[in-house]
């Protein structure tokens, strides 16, 4: 089989796969199911994934590797203010590309992430180490104000992954049945006018 029609079918699974879990967690979740939605044979998840736990790590990995990669302004920039904006955008992105993963990866969480495996731990742990060292550097120049780095972090994370972990309440509150790309600037753009002012960055975005 060509590599490129083996990916597309691994990610047709894998999406599928990602809504089943985010419905009915890591215990609910069959891979029956799964092979319903997209009409397959329960035979052909296991040739592409060997087991339930692996398919479950695949799906981590699809929202992890992007949450990995959003905090790369931090190291592309010199100062605050542009690597918050850009780290604000992907984090609004991910949220709006991986809806189903982030509720995966939230319930993990929620749940001690039991499932979640050392190495992503580490990774991750390794990532807020690295972000917060970065935002401390820029307090101590006098780049931004004196925050908590951890704890402002805390708040993006809480702030951007809501729209997809609680997206079902921004709907309701919005009174649509679908987060549009406005929706997504409007969020975008508020939440980098309240981080860059609070934190006493100047820049055109936050006057």
């Amino acid at each position: 089989m060509p590599p490129r029609i083996r990916q597309q079918k691994k990610t047709i699974i894998l999406n599928a796969a990602c809504e089943e879990f985010a419905n009915h967690g890591y215990a609910g979740s069959k891979i029956v199911n799964i092979a319903k939605k997209i009409d397959l044979p329960k035979a052909n998840i296991y040739y592409y994934f060997a087991s339930k736990e692996m398919l479950y790590r695949n799906v981590l990995e699809s929202f992890i590797e992007p949450l990995l990669m959003a905090t790369q302004p931090f190291d592309q920039y010199d100062d605050p203010g542009s690597a918050l904006i850009d780290y604000i955008k992907l984090k609004i992105e991910i949220s709006k590309k991986h809806p189903y993963a982030s509720k995966v990866f939230a319930n993990e969480i929620l749940h001690g992430a039991p499932h979640l495996p050392a190495d992503i731990i580490e990774k991750l742990v390794q990532q807020t180490h690295n972000s917060t060292a970065k935002l401390q550097q820029w307090i101590d120049k006098g780049m931004m104000d004196d925050v908590n780095p951890l704890h402002l972090l805390f708040s993006l994370w809480a702030s951007t992954q809501t729209y997809a972990d609680f997206n079902w309440q921004i709907k309701l509150h919005l009174k649509t049945d679908s987060i549009s790309q406005q929706d997504y600037e409007d969020a975008t753009n508020t939440l980098i006018k309240i981080v860059l002012k609070g934190c006493g960055i100047q820049t055109q975005m936050a006057k």
